[in-house]
């Protein structure tokens, strides 16, 4: 009994770190995509938000788990994991795109011109000004979806993925 549960958590939290490690820098490259002057790109992001975040996660999961075999004729066996993986980190990429994306548009304009005074270059100002005031916004949002991230991993089991 010990057993099952120990190995159930180590399920639980390998989906959470994993889903971590890939959904956070994901989120930004999505949040630049969805902030790109270029309106093509900017546009397909947006609908790419709205899809992963207008369905249900469980569905999504469904999608990643069957999709090699039904549209490639691969065989899915050994693909439960990474499937788990893939799925959550795309979903949660496109929440936390949303958060990086309206905290970074929360930035006084002056804040940016305040790093161009300094002589920064627009990186330097990104990462040495904006960067650590995004942060400070975006704490209690990031949190939240830490914490929902936690209650999902149980969806896991809607493709047979035994955790906790």
């Amino acid at each position: 009994m010990l057993q099952q549960l120990s190995s159930g958590m180590l399920n639980t939290m390998g989906i959470f770190f994993l889903t971590l490690l890939f959904s956070l820098p994901l989120g930004l490259l999505i949040a630049f995509g969805r902030m790109s002057k270029n309106k093509i790109i900017s546009g397909f992001i947006s609908v790419i938000i709205s899809i992963l975040r207008g369905t249900p996660l469980m569905l999504q999961l469904m999608v990643w788990y069957f999709f090699p075999f039904y549209l490639l004729g691969w065989s899915i066996s050994g693909w439960r994991f990474p499937a788990v993986i893939v799925g959550f980190s795309i979903n949660y990429a496109a929440y936390f795109a949303e958060i990086y994306r309206s905290g970074i548009e929360a930035i006084p304009k002056g804040q940016y011109e305040a790093g161009q005074i300094l002589g920064y270059s627009k990186v330097q100002s990104f990462f040495k000004i904006i960067l650590p005031q995004v942060i400070k916004i975006i704490l209690p949002s990031i949190t939240n979806e830490v914490i929902t991230l936690v209650k999902d991993t149980s969806l896991a089991f809607s493709i047979t993925y035994i955790e906790m």
